[in-house]
């Protein structure tokens, strides 16, 4: 890859990287002399004397407690950088269920074929059917970083084989962000309480020596696809299971024939541990009959009916009630919830939340409506460019 063509890149990959982040110092810092920054960094990664800054580390209360490490935004564009490269070519190794950090994927529709899969192997609830959820243990922390790194290797000379300058500058960059222990160069916010409570299985504080993935950067979640791959493979075709899907760790089985779900489990301890170095978490093991439901990907699915999961009734309360209590709080976070509930049978549910005094009391003084049937709010712009073209909310 030349000067030019790697700056067209970098430049491309800072524009998706700033997104919604317009205002955050790091951005604003880089992108003052944005054109003479990239052609700078840009100078770098061809000398190969590019480094990475220092991360922002803290703990996130939602939707789970996890670390975070948030990197330098210099170095965020080079995650897109890499991304935007091979992203589409790995994407088409993987299964059509392995839903995380994929276009088209994602939660919702990995909650869709989990449902479609309840109903086909049970023949529309007709005959008994089985779900057997695994979870795998600390899974970011315990990535192998060698085994990561070898993976990519041989992806990257197979895709890019006709272009040895593109396959040297991705084998720098990946080697460079895969072995970087952002645990060695951070800095902290918030306060060292908020750790209390946080499984050392769950921080690359105390990860293994060449082990573990920063949660927070881009990368880490295509790599997290590509460290499972092969056994995505394997599941599908060696152990024939047709109703299965994954979203990072979580593992979703779907089968008539319980004994073959039990069968499913020894076989999938030994693949990850002995291929992987992986564990399947002991106390995370569901097996269950499809008629009493199933929790997935933050909803709830039943009868062929999905749910809101409690996280998101849990969370959206919240919002409403912090909102509330703190008059310079922001309320976009409506459609946000309104978008996630809709596309499931939670007409009863966002009519209870939205028709609430507290929730009532927040649109009026926020000056927003919703519509009529519970699944947007309007701005006060909105509803009067609506009402002049005859359209009710």
């Amino acid at each position: 890859m030349s000067r030019d063509a790697l700056f067209r890149a970098l430049t491309l990959a800072y524009l998706e990287a700033r997104r919604f982040k317009r205002w955050k110092t790091n951005t604003l810092q880089l992108s003052v002399r944005g054109e003479r920054n990239l052609r700078a960094l840009s100078k770098k990664i061809i000398d190969r004397c590019y480094f990475i800054k220092p991360s922002l580390c803290f703990v996130s209360f939602s939707p789970v407690k996890r670390e975070i490490f948030a990197g330098d935004f210099q170095d965020r564009v080079v995650h897109h950088l890499v991304f935007q490269i091979i992203n589409p070519f790995y994407n088409k190794l993987f299964i059509n269920d392995c839903y995380s950090c994929r276009q088209e994927r994602g939660t919702s529709y990995g909650i869709k074929r989990a449902a479609y899969f309840m109903r086909a192997s049970s023949k529309n609830f007709k005959r008994p059917a089985y779900v057997l959820k695994l979870d795998i243990s600390g899974y970011f922390m315990n990535i192998d970083q060698r085994k990561l790194y070898q993976k990519n290797k041989i992806l990257i000379e197979r895709f890019f084989k006709q272009d040895q300058a593109t396959t040297n500058l991705l084998l720098y960059l990946i080697k460079k962000i895969i072995f970087n222990d952002p645990t060695k160069n951070c800095h902290l916010r918030g306060s060292l309480q908020d750790w209390q409570g946080l499984p050392k299985n769950k921080s690359l504080f105390f990860a293994a020596p060449g082990k573990g993935l920063p949660i927070g950067n881009l990368t880490s979640q295509l790599f997290g696809n590509v460290y499972l791959n092969d056994f995505d493979h394997f599941v599908k075709e060696k152990l024939i299971c047709r109703y299965y899907g994954r979203y990072v760790d979580d593992l979703f089985f779907c089968s008539h024939d319980k004994e073959f779900l039990k069968s499913l489990i020894p076989k999938i301890k030994k693949y990850l541990k002995n291929k992987l170095d992986l564990d399947l978490h002991p106390k995370k093991i569901y097996l269950q009959d499809c008629k009493h439901g199933v929790n997935f990907l933050g909803a709830f699915i039943r009868s062929g009916k999905i749910y809101a999961g409690k996280r998101i009734k849990r969370n959206f309360y919240q919002a409403i009630d912090e909102a509330l209590n703190n008059t310079e709080s922001k309320v976009n976070f409506f459609n946000s919830y309104l978008g996630m509930l809709k596309d499931k049978h939670t007409y009863k549910l966002r009519r209870q939340i939205m028709t609430s005094s507290k929730t009532q009391a927040l649109l009026k003084r926020a000056g927003l409506a919703v519509d009529k049937n519970f699944e947007r709010v309007y701005s006060s712009g909105e509803i009067k460019e609506l009402k002049s073209r005859s359209i009710k909310i």
